[in-house]
């Protein structure tokens, strides 16, 4: 398999966790009652879907290191769906979702905001474009589940 970058590593990395999320948001929703949260998951699910293109796109363009970066972004995916699934168990509900996808949205952040300073250290153009594009993105990613937690938590029976 070939060698790949410190930064290929990390596109990787983001784009199994925009795969990871498309999988998070499909088991969460069921759980969601309240309209205005759906509406959020279901348009964080279309830009899953967008970013994931996006890193496909890139990921193309990188001769002869394309398989090697699709697997590591397989293993992050099962890596991460692996976590949701332990933390996810049966008895779980909305709120408990939105708690899981809290955590899975700030690493989200975080692995973006990594991607985006080494492709600035590394001048990688195409990276630095997506990361620009993404870091808003997961930002309000994380801050719309946050918003949905806090909704959720001021429903529950709290007795």
């Amino acid at each position: 398999m070939a060698e790949i970058s410190t930064v290929e590593e990390k596109l990787a990395e983001v784009t199994g966790l925009a795969q990871a999320a498309q999988g998070a948001i499909d088991k969460v929703a069921p759980m969601i009652e309240d309209e205005s949260v759906s509406q959020s998951l279901e348009q964080m699910k279309k830009e899953a879907e967008e970013t994931e293109e996006r890193c496909s796109s890139v990921i193309e363009t990188r001769e002869g290191r394309k398989t090697a970066i699709l697997d590591k972004a397989r293993e992050t995916k099962q890596e991460a769906t692996e976590m949701m699934t332990t933390y996810l168990g049966e008895d779980s509900d909305g709120l408990d979702g939105l708690e899981f996808m809290t955590m899975a949205e700030a690493g989200e952040v975080g692995h973006w905001e990594i991607l985006e300073k080494l492709a600035q250290r590394t001048g990688e153009s195409d990276l630095q474009e997506l990361a620009g594009w993404a870091v808003p993105i997961q930002e309000r990613h994380l801050s719309d589940v946050r918003n949905g937690s806090l909704t959720l938590a001021g429903q529950v029976d709290a007795e």
